[in-house]
């Protein structure tokens, strides 16, 4: 960082709470430098003198210690590599798609089969999927059929999917969830 922007950076609070510069507060600092380098505990001004000598900041990084530990460094450049390593860690990242399949417990069944269909198609192409039955005014009295109607779908899955949370009541709904075999 020039000297000149390194001037202007003095005395502000940095939208990440990073406290820098004119902001630290304390009389004596252990400082060390990016590249290895101790310079022991000294002076907050002198720490300073020496940041701004060679064009870098000066950055707290450890306010708790006894003496608070701050290092020379180039910020915008240290910001800089962890937002790349941010970037890459979600990069690598590896999303789960859940798909959802609706029933009723008055479901005929031929429907039963055509929505197996959908949720075996999901399956395959290694979706994660949420069965669900919805209970209505007076089936709430009777979950289990909804629970019913959830057994006699997962034998029809058992072939392209792993039963993860077999059939639960949770609300309204009676929910069955299925990942997919791993090949």
């Amino acid at each position: 960082m020039s000297k000149q922007n390194n001037r202007n950076n003095r005395g502000r609070k940095r939208p990440d709470e990073t406290i820098m510069n004119d902001n630290i507060r304390a009389k004596e600092l252990r400082v060390l430098s990016d590249d290895g380098e101790q310079f022991g505990i000294i002076s907050r001004n002198e720490a300073l003198n020496i940041a701004e000598d060679r064009g870098l900041d000066l950055v707290l990084v450890s306010p708790n210690a006894k003496p608070p530990v701050a290092k020379i460094m180039d910020y915008g450049k240290h910001k800089y590599q962890l937002e790349k390593k941010k970037k890459e860690a979600r990069k690598n990242q590896k999303i789960i798609d859940v798909k959802e399949v609706k029933f009723s417990c008055k479901i005929a069944e031929n429907d039963i089969a055509y929505k197996v269909k959908h949720a075996r198609e999901f399956l395959e192409a290694g979706k994660h999927v949420k069965l669900r039955v919805f209970l209505r005014g007076r089936e709430m009295a009777n979950p289990e059929w909804g629970i019913d109607v959830l057994n006699r779908v997962w034998p029809r899955l058992e072939d392209v999917g792993n039963l993860e949370q077999p059939a639960k009541r949770d609300g309204r709904y009676v929910n069955m969830y299925v990942t997919p075999i791993k090949k």
